[in-house]
């Protein structure tokens, strides 16, 4: 990867088998226990950006096959506090309603051939501007690391909620495919008249 130091590498390869090794919850003192850096040396370390699109892109590309899709989809995270920043109601699909808590947005590369998905990145739903709808905001997420997803795959694959000219047609004017159900309540007004 581009732009990362011996340090932050040693850091980020040291904290990847940590996340793999460590049962229960993670937090700065869980970690400070395995000794390799004090607390505060992993506070400052997570303070820092990390290019996990383009870590994880790296990885896809040199593991996977060629024959790629992105999956999009958004995801509700239960948080009963009100200080934690991007707290909000939210649709939760497991509940069939809005509830209160987090929301991320998950993107996957998925690998036709292999039959598997990996994840790419996940951005939180936090900090949206006072006229804009979440699809706006999704779409704004997609739009923003449009030359990495493009790089794996021009096709993306959605649920029936995306499926709404103000989602769509900016994506297909950006060159992606859309591949999507429509939603149950669909008004078809246009005869399809091709092969």
């Amino acid at each position: 990867m581009k732009n990362i130091n011996v340090s932050r590498n040693n850091f980020m390869l040291h904290l990847f088998s940590l996340f793999l090794s460590i049962k229960g919850r993670l937090n700065f003192l869980q970690l400070e226990r395995f000794r390799k850096f004090d607390e505060q040396s992993y506070r400052n370390n997570f303070e820092k950006e990390f290019e996990f699109l383009e870590f994880n892109k790296n990885l896809i590309k040199e593991h996977c096959s060629p024959n790629l899709a992105i999956a999009f989809d958004p995801s509700f995270i239960s948080k009963s506090g009100k200080k934690t920043p991007g707290t909000g109601y939210f649709w939760s699909g497991c509940a069939g309603r809005t509830k209160w808590g987090l929301e991320i947005s998950g993107l996957a590369a998925i690998d036709c051939e292999n039959h598997t998905a990996l994840h790419l990145e996940a951005v939180q739903t936090v900090g949206l501007k006072e006229n804009e709808t979440l699809v706006h905001y999704y779409l704004k997420i997609i739009l923003e690391r449009k030359n990495g997803l493009q790089e794996l795959s021009k096709c993306i694959l959605v649920d029936a909620y995306f499926s709404k000219t103000t989602f769509v047609n900016p994506l297909v004017n950006e060159g992606f495919t859309i591949i999507s159900r429509l939603r149950d309540d669909a008004d078809l007004r246009y005869n399809f008249e091709g092969e």
